[in-house]
């Protein structure tokens, strides 16, 4: 996975400067400033990662201000539980959880043209708008919840974006997309809610990747967010 992601970090680091809150890349500053080593990396072999976001490069790494703090909106330590309770560090035999290392790698994949692939955000736009991660595509968990949302609007998701079929009332797997979903955090139960329920229809274990840090995770760590165009 490390090879894979190093690839991103050269030629292309030359060629966009950061991209901030904006999503917009900017050009400022010369080539040889814009491949000057970062003094905050992702890891000690990564300083960078290029992903496509709404058919443009969007180049992510930290924050490089080191007396940068959190986002306001993802500072807050404790909210009522239940609803928002502490989710387990893994939601259901099969489904795998990962850390940021390992989303960089997905996003990589899906910027690769892997089209068998896909990161969604399962917040509501209220929260998207305030931010989310480049290469990641948004589908409410509130569009998705199986068995409380409007069945057609499920059935579409699921045939038209993640690529299930349904065939004399059963569904067909067979040509899903692997879903790495994430929300708000530790405490955000809008993808495990979602998760759950594509389990309950038959999903695949194997094909859905949980992201349980979600934002608020991304944000600790100074890394790069795009927010929707207006």
């Amino acid at each position: 996975m490390k090879k894979d992601l190093l690839k991103l970090s050269g030629l292309v680091l030359a060629l966009f400067a950061t991209v901030g809150m904006s999503g917009c890349a900017s050009t400022g500053g010369n080539a040889a400033a814009a491949a000057k080593p970062l003094e905050v990396g992702i890891a000690a072999d990564i300083q960078s990662v290029d992903v496509m976001h709404g058919g443009q490069v969007v180049t992510i790494q930290r924050n490089q201000n080191q007396d940068n703090n959190i986002n306001p909106a993802f500072g807050k330590t404790s909210r009522k539980c239940p609803p928002f309770c502490i989710q387990p560090g893994e939601l259901a035999p099969g489904v795998k959880t990962i850390g940021e290392l390992e989303m960089l790698h997905y996003l990589q994949k899906v910027s690769a043209g892997d089209k068998t692939v896909m990161v969604i955000d399962s917040r509501t736009p209220d929260w998207v708008e305030k931010g989310t991660i480049p290469g990641a595509v948004s589908i409410p968990w509130d569009k998705l919840n199986i068995g409380k949302s409007d069945p057609i609007t499920v059935q579409e998701i699921l045939e038209k974006q993640l690529g299930a079929k349904q065939q004399d009332g059963f569904w067909d797997f067979s040509g899903a997309k692997t879903l790495v979903m994430f929300c708000n955090g530790h405490w955000c139960a809008q993808s495990p809610t979602n998760i759950k329920g594509l389990l309950k229809i038959g999903y695949p274990a194997h094909k859905l990747v949980w992201y349980r840090g979600g934002m608020q995770e991304w944000e600790a760590l100074g890394l790069t967010t795009v927010k929707p165009a207006k």
